[in-house]
């Protein structure tokens, strides 16, 4: 079987199943990591919060360019390997008729999809069609968190026949018990794998290769560390999701 993680970001399947990438590629695994939002945005067109996030990563213009590299740095601290597709990040897109940045405020990352954002998901899909191994197990993030490019990844999978597992988008899932208790009521199904020390260290190896990603959740990388070892030890593993049977 051919593990494939969608992931919204670059960073968002280190953060959230790093540790959990690391043990399968130890057992023998196929795994793979689809970064959906990889594209860049045409230099020297960003909206004032894109430049102002820019800011906070310590990142230039070529920021995407950047981002690839922690990320390939990621994915071999996983051993995973990787695929890119040209979707800009949600803070770069424009609406295609007005020319408006669709997401241009803190606010509007957790809001609803943009209408036009619904071709976007349509090409996606039509594009990942063409890579799929025919023995896929195809791994979605739940959206916990609402950011509308998880929204979008979760929507562009459940349109496709593969989707098998979902994973809690970390760490905005320490924020989401709730959502989550909802879920079990529903019915769905949880498992709980077992992550080794050797996996932690991975796991927080591979969030440590998106330096510039790490102030956006820690003061620093021992802050990070700390909290995903909590994180592990209060599922004892790391948990996957499976829609209810109908």
């Amino acid at each position: 079987m051919h593990w494939i993680y969608l992931s919204p970001h670059f960073d968002d399947v280190a953060l959230s199943c790093g540790g959990l990438v690391w043990e399968q590629v130890q057992a023998g695994k196929a795994v793979s990591i689809w970064t959906v939002c990889a594209g860049s945005a045409s230099v020297g067109d960003l909206s004032p919060f894109a430049k102002e996030l820019h800011m906070r990563w310590e990142v230039d213009e070529n920021a995407t360019a950047q981002r690839r590299i922690e990320d390939l740095n990621s994915c071999r601290r996983m051993g995973a390997t990787w695929r890119y597709f040209a979707i800009p990040d949600c803070i770069y897109r424009r609406n295609p008729h007005t020319g408006e940045f669709m997401y241009a405020s803190e606010i509007s990352l957790s809001g609803p999809l943009q209408p036009a954002d619904t071709l976007t998901i349509m090409a996606l899909q039509e594009e990942m069609k063409n890579f799929f191994p025919t023995d896929t197990v195809l791994i979605s993030p739940l959206g916990l968190g609402n950011h509308v490019d998880h929204q979008l990844t979760r929507l562009a999978a459940e349109g496709l026949d593969y989707i098998t597992w979902y994973y809690a988008d970390y760490p905005y899932v320490l924020r989401s018990r709730e959502k989550l208790e909802s879920m079990q009521q529903e019915g769905w199904l949880s498992q709980v794998f077992p992550i080794s020390l050797d996996g932690l260290t991975a796991w927080q190896d591979s969030i440590v290769a998106h330096g510039s990603q790490i102030s956006t959740f820690w003061k620093g990388e021992l802050e990070m560390r700390l909290a995903v070892s909590d994180y592990l030890e209060q599922n004892k593993g790391l948990l996957l999701w499976r829609k209810p049977v109908p």
